[in-house]
């Protein structure tokens, strides 16, 4: 009697799988949006230290308020005119300091100077409406 040898079956090896875990998923998904934000915090603090021009505007405040749903800004408007009798020309303007704004409220119904810095692409309304923030006031003359 003869023996069978029994040889091993060889099966087809199959390749390995590459599973990414979903904490892995999930840790890309929390990078992207960290950097995301860390890109849109630096933009805004770019565009709010970079003077894109600076100047001064004479004329008389008409209007200053503190508006805004959740950031609260100064937004006012400044009538130009050159000759008494003519339409004035408006200039819109943002105030992010208390203390420049409580001083436009004491010189308002005088003719005023406004000193202001021009910072252009602030992307969101929370630091003023306007592309123009007053930083100087002073009454006319001084």
């Amino acid at each position: 009697m003869a023996t069978a040898v029994s040889r091993p079956v060889s099966r087809p090896v199959a390749a390995p799988q590459l599973r990414r875990p979903k904490h892995r998923l999930r840790l890309w998904a929390v990078g992207l949006i960290l950097l995301f934000a860390l890109g849109f915090v630096a933009y805004t603090a770019a565009t709010l230290g970079v003077v894109y021009s600076t100047g001064q505007r004479t004329g008389y405040v008409q209007k200053l308020s503190r508006k805004g749903w959740i950031c609260k800004t100064y937004e006012g408007e400044l009538a130009m005119t050159t000759v008494p009798g003519t339409a004035p020309q408006i200039f819109h303007f943002s105030v992010r300091d208390s203390n420049v704004a409580r001083e436009i409220d004491q010189v308002s119904g005088t003719q005023v100077v406004l000193d202001y810095d021009q910072h252009v692409g602030v992307p969101t309304n929370c630091f003023g409406e306007t592309q123009y923030f007053v930083t100087r006031v002073r009454k006319a003359g001084q």
